[in-house]
């Protein structure tokens, strides 16, 4: 499995890819905090805190993570080397793990300049120092989880086609309707907003590591891993 991820990681950064997309992530979030006005800006909130930040991450993860991962086997089974890669002395489950921690460690180096964030709110705060280490700890916990859900979504939509343009949409899909999806159809009669990731990813910002929070980001990883292992057993 470490050859696996040390492959897909060497093919992100020999290409474009990997630069392209923590660029993409850290331009867009710096604008919206720190550049343009409006709801997401942290000096125009008056508070020194994380949350427009952690409120916009997953919308920007629900995009790019599905563009890191939309090549993982829809790339291999159009250049017809997804047979060759089956042929290798290592398991099915084996060759998708390393395509999921692939992806997975390549949004985690994302991620990191992130925290540089943190000293900034650090130092808005009044006096210096003061701010929510709690919710800001409970935020990037949760952001992870998410993380981990949305690469397995996006690896399992890699095996749908093998077109990656269409696999990026049908994984975009998945995402939003996951994190989005039953809050949206959610009323007060049939209240479904907890089958939903944004209810659980919300609920683990506010800084209470709920183990039903976590075992949901878990469940919904390993189901999609479980999925994508049954669709490739079908190839």
């Amino acid at each position: 499995m470490i050859p696996i991820i040390k492959r897909e990681i060497n093919s992100f950064f020999s290409s474009t890819i990997g630069y392209l997309v923590i660029a993409i992530f850290l331009v867009i979030n710096g604008l919206f905090l720190w550049v343009f006005s409006g709801n997401f800006n942290i000096p125009d909130s008056g508070f020194a805190d994380l949350s427009p930040f952690f409120e916009l991450a997953p919308w920007v993860l629900l995009f790019l993570i599905p563009a890191v991962c939309m090549r993982a086997f829809s790339d291999e089974m159009k250049m017809g080397t997804l047979e060759l890669l089956l042929t290798k002395p290592i398991s099915l489950l084996q060759i998708v793990l390393g395509k999921y921690f692939g992806a997975v460690i390549l949004i985690f180096i994302a991620l990191i300049p992130t925290i540089l964030y943190v000293f900034a709110i650090s130092e808005l705060g009044n006096p210096p120092g003061n701010w929510d280490v709690g919710s800001t700890l409970g935020s990037y916990i949760g952001l992870l989880f998410l993380v981990f859900a949305y690469t397995a979504i996006g690896v399992f939509s890699s095996t749908l086609s093998q077109n990656q343009i269409v696999a990026f949409i049908i994984a975009v899909f998945l995402c939003f309707t996951l994190y989005y999806g039953f809050e949206g159809f959610s009323t007060t009669t049939f209240n479904i907003s907890q089958l939903g990731m944004k209810a659980h990813f919300d609920s683990v910002a506010r800084g209470v590591l709920d183990t039903r929070d976590l075992i949901y980001f878990l469940s919904v990883t390993v189901f999609f891993i479980a999925l994508t292992v049954l669709k490739l057993k079908k190839q």
